[in-house]
């Protein structure tokens, strides 16, 4: 699989305070890579690194085959950004505001106008294209946002929290229009503070804290780094519970709910092991449930934060 991203040593400071540690990223082709973080770790600086927008004090950069520094130009017009405010003219309408972008990429008249069409009928706006955007829901105005951000047709997208603020319907409907992106064959390089959505959509997840890189890998593959797996058993009588107990030793008891807590990955083998010793020992089960840590237990546990979610409830 081609690269679509690739920096080595990426450092930024400014002053005396770190926000990029020398970070090394790899970003395939065709696919989602998210970058977690809590508030202030570097997320938004290492975008606005990787799209030309503000210059690293050092590091290794290609992006779309083109060396960042040597080539900004091909870089920005292989690229398109969203970043987490919406660049939505409210003043104009949404066709206005595609139009006005395919200006401002000279795609002339009529190509822009035609352009503009394409994209409204893509995020489902065309019944909106000739209303302001000010009267537009949160949600379609991030849908314009990212409409705007592909006038140009480019081969790599850096969507910058792009779902902060919406609804739950909006969000989801925003991650059908990014999936439906990479079916495409665009590169997605996504930067979240919802732990769902890139558990969701990524296909690679970098969690950055401190300016560092403290894990990376698939969703999966993260999950598998936090212990904490088990299964619950609950049984309907005392006997089968103190039965159990002598069966499953590992097991932590709790004998006024009657549950087992069994440690267990989640993986079919291993449930398929714990299921066989309880039909061996014909053992009667109430209930059943796998417990397997989440990104949420993921991100905790390598930046020391809660996530955004479980701040926000706390």
């Amino acid at each position: 699989m081609s690269t679509a991203i690739e920096a080595r040593g990426l450092h930024k400071s400014y002053g005396d305070k770190v926000v990029l540690a020398g970070i090394d990223l790899t970003v395939a082709e065709g696919t989602i890579f998210s970058l977690l973080g809590p508030n202030g770790a570097g997320k938004t600086t290492a975008v606005q690194i990787l799209s030309t927008l503000i210059t690293a004090d050092a590091g290794a950069i290609r992006v779309a085959g083109h060396d960042l520094a040597a080539e900004p130009d091909a870089v920005r017009a292989a690229i398109g950004v969203t970043g987490q405010f919406s660049a939505v003219d409210g003043l104009l309408t949404g066709r206005e505001n595609l139009i006005m972008m395919a200006d401002l990429g000279h795609l002339g008249r009529r190509a822009a106008r035609t352009r503009a069409d394409e994209l409204l009928e893509q995020f489902d706006l065309v019944e909106a294209g000739g209303k302001l955007a000010m009267t537009y829901s949160g949600g379609m105005k991030r849908r314009l946002d990212l409409a705007m951000t592909l006038v140009g047709s480019p081969r790599i997208i850096f969507l910058d929290e792009p779902t902060t603020g919406l609804d739950p319907r909006s969000r989801h409907n925003m991650w059908t229009t990014i999936r439906a992106l990479v079916a495409t064959g665009v590169t997605v390089f996504l930067t979240t503070q919802y732990l769902e959505e890139a558990d969701q959509l990524a296909d690679q997840i970098a969690v950055l804290d401190h300016g560092q890189l403290v894990a990376e890998g698939t969703p999966e593959q993260l999950k598998r780094l936090v212990p904490g797996g088990h299964v619950l058993l609950r049984f309907n009588s005392p006997e089968e519970f103190t039965l159990a107990g002598q069966v499953l030793t590992a097991g932590v008891p709790n004998p006024e709910a009657l549950t087992l807590q069994v440690p267990n990955d989640g993986s079919v083998l291993a449930l398929r092991d714990l299921l066989t010793r309880i039909e061996d020992s014909s053992l009667e089960v109430g209930e059943l449930t796998v417990h397997t840590p989440d990104l949420d237990d993921v991100f905790f546990a390598v930046t020391g934060q809660p996530t955004h979610e479980k701040a926000l409830s706390a």
